[in-house]
């Protein structure tokens, strides 16, 4: 398996939502992915990034798998307390996706229990392959800096334009 790296075409493609931008304060964003997933329940709900993951335990929305790094707009924080959470560390540094990451977010992914992945380093990109490896359906949650968050619905139409992206 190969080692992704982030060009300068693809940062700036990226920086565009790859789902649904809700707009909003937390409080806003939260009620609104409630109603959402209240409408219609997706097969699963991932979380990727600190901020969003806080916001969904505040809450009380839980995941399937969160993707975290102890950072939050690269500043460093407490980590996350997840006791009774399977955990899976990982290397990844900025502007990367490594095997490992690749692999430990696929197996995240494939576990039957709530999985979160510790990256050392950065977990911004790792929403790619979450995106390759999710069940159609689900709902992958990530923040868009000072704006709100970004609601991804996977489809296969998603899907292969996140298989286009790694392909670059």
């Amino acid at each position: 398996m190969k080692i992704y790296r982030i060009s300068e075409k693809i940062r700036v493609k990226l920086k565009q939502p790859l789902g649904e931008l809700v707009v909003g304060n937390p409080d806003e964003t939260m009620n609104y992915l409630k109603k959402e997933l209240a409408k219609k329940r997706s097969t699963k709900l991932f979380a990727i990034g600190d901020y969003v993951t806080l916001n969904l335990i505040k809450f009380g929305i839980e995941a399937d798998l969160y993707v975290v790094d102890s950072k939050i707009m690269r500043k460093k924080i407490q980590p996350i307390p997840m006791e009774q959470i399977k955990t899976i560390k990982v290397k990844n540094p900025p502007g990367t996706i490594t095997p490992e990451a690749f692999e430990a977010v696929r197996k995240g992914i494939n576990s039957s229990a709530v999985t979160r992945i510790l990256v050392d380093g950065e977990e911004d990109l790792l929403t790619l392959p979450a995106i390759k490896f999710a069940p159609m359906g689900t709902l992958i949650i990530y923040g868009q800096p000072a704006v709100g968050i970004v609601m991804v619905k996977v489809t296969s139409t998603i899907q292969k334009e996140v298989e286009q992206i790694l392909n670059l």
